[in-house]
């Protein structure tokens, strides 16, 4: 079939089909617009399989209509939640916002671990706030976990110095 013959093809297609899919596909969305767009993504569709299979059957468009309006719905639902829960985490921060003092207090604390050598910075980040066992630290780090534990406890006498005079 030649472009011209195709052109028509799709023409009367259209024609024929647009007006019904067009309602239907406003049963399955709020938006005037929403519904044309996908009519329109339908056809698109339609018409791309049938360049690899020129016999489907024009019914098909229905089908195509109802999965991307179902697949539509399912993106701004999921949308709406994460927005909602998007929302709801900045409200609750507000309620917990640091105070100033609170702030001082962590960047005091990060200004003093970076004040320790890496060695014991980074065996003190695992253990407390990554959780992790002196075993699971050595492996990480590929040291056995003794001399991991044994930068634990410097790491933690020297921090305790850094921070003892500063903080009540």
């Amino acid at each position: 079939m030649g472009p011209e013959q195709s052109n028509g093809v799709w023409r009367a297609i259209w024609a024929e089909y647009s007006p019904r899919l067009l309602l239907f596909a406003r049963q399955q969305t709020p938006a005037l617009s929403e519904a044309e767009d996908i009519v329109q993504e339908a056809f698109i569709r339609y018409w791309k399989a049938r360049e690899k299979e020129p016999d489907l059957p024009q019914t098909l468009l229905f089908t195509m209509v109802k999965r991307i309006a179902t697949d539509q719905a399912r993106k701004l639902e999921s949308r709406r939640l994460r927005e909602a829960e998007a929302q709801a985490l900045e409200a609750s921060e507000a309620f917990f916002a640091p105070t100033v003092e609170e702030r001082e207090r962590q960047e005091f604390i990060e200004a003093s671990l970076r004040a320790l050598p890496g060695e014991q910075r980074e065996v003190l980040v695992l253990k407390i706030w990554g959780g992790l066992t002196f075993e699971e630290i050595g492996r990480t780090l590929e040291i056995s976990p003794n001399t991991a534990a044994s930068r634990y406890r410097y790491g933690l006498t020297q921090l305790k110095t850094l921070l003892t005079p500063a903080l009540p």
